[in-house]
């Protein structure tokens, strides 16, 4: 089972434009309302591919309710932590030509006692050995130190479970002192942690090395449309796959990504190929939906090892 640690959830509504023109009214071609949050997105794809999951997760307010009701008709095993104040809502807004523009909340302060009971509730599962993963994953809310997923990783090492950490700015920084198994940064959070601009492949492998000396044991880097990285012991893998369709959305690619790299073992060119597989297919489809079975192409994507570090990133 993998677990997954969601501080800072949401309700994620995707709103679907022409084109977004600043000032004007607009009328909306659809609208599709999802369960957000990164770790959440790693559940439900996990689910939606049959792969035992538990997502713990902060609740309040209506938003916390109706985000509950969500993931239960998703049928995604929930560990809820309720706070005191109502989780986030977050807005997305999806021109035709693919552009995608994102506003979201900065979500509800913690208390220090939410904050602890949300770390004892993420290590509960692991206590029956039944978990083979923790998934910390997203931003945090106020309140939360930027030490949160060393924390958790710390927990989930005495615990006996590998710890994968998904996050951005000080919270990763923070993260890798405590030796997380696998950091999941995309290009921009890559650059951002390793003090660096990412322009070519040679450019992201120089950086996830960067992340490796600084405590994390592999780094699995989404690249966009140029695919994925992995960077561990066993050296450098590269995975890409051709889009069979046009952009609906790339609200949670990486989540999917991530959900498939865990659910393929969590190591190594397959896994990597998984994850590549696992997030081509999430752009196809609207809002935050997560790819199920019948989506997924891991026959289309190209596997290489020590590759061209010279190639421009688009």
């Amino acid at each position: 089972m993998i677990v997954t640690v969601t501080a800072n959830p949401s309700l994620d509504r995707t709103i679907a434009v022409d084109r977004l023109r600043r000032g004007r009214i607009h009328r909306a071609a659809s609208d599709h309302v999802d369960p957000g949050g990164k770790g959440v997105n790693v559940s439900r794809a996990l689910v939606a591919n049959g792969h035992p999951t538990r997502a713990v997760l902060t609740t309040g307010g209506h938003a916390g309710a109706e985000l509950l009701d969500l993931l239960a008709e998703a049928g995604v095993p929930v560990e809820e932590v309720p706070v005191s104040q109502g989780i986030r809502s977050n807005l997305t807004i999806a021109e035709a030509d693919g552009t995608v523009t994102k506003l979201n909340e900065s979500g509800p302060a913690l208390r220090p006692t939410e904050i602890d009971e949300l770390l004892v509730a993420a290590i509960a599962p692991t206590l029956d050995r039944a978990a083979s993963w923790i998934a910390g994953c997203g931003s945090l809310p106020p309140g939360v130190g930027a030490d949160f997923y060393a924390d958790l990783v710390a927990r989930a090492r005495d615990a006996g479970v590998l710890a994968a950490v998904d996050t951005s700015g000080p919270a990763l920084a923070a993260s890798l002192r405590a030796r997380p198994d696998l950091v999941a940064p995309n290009r921009d959070e890559l650059a951002e942690a390793a003090g660096t601009t990412v322009a070519t492949l040679g450019d992201a492998v120089t950086a996830a090395e960067a992340l490796r000396t600084a405590g994390a044991h592999a780094v699995l880097a989404s690249l966009g449309p140029d695919g994925a990285i992995l960077v561990d012991a066993r050296g450098v893998h590269h995975a890409e796959a051709p889009l069979t369709g046009p952009v609906a959305s790339p609200v949670g690619a990486g989540d999917a990504a991530l959900a498939g790299f865990l659910a393929a073992g969590g190591s190594g060119p397959d896994a990597l190929a998984a994850a590549v597989a696992w997030g081509t297919a999430t752009v196809a489809l609207p809002g935050s939906t997560m790819p199920g079975p019948a989506d997924l192409r891991l026959d289309t994507v190209r596997l290489t090892a020590d590759p061209d570090r010279g190639r421009l990133l688009r």
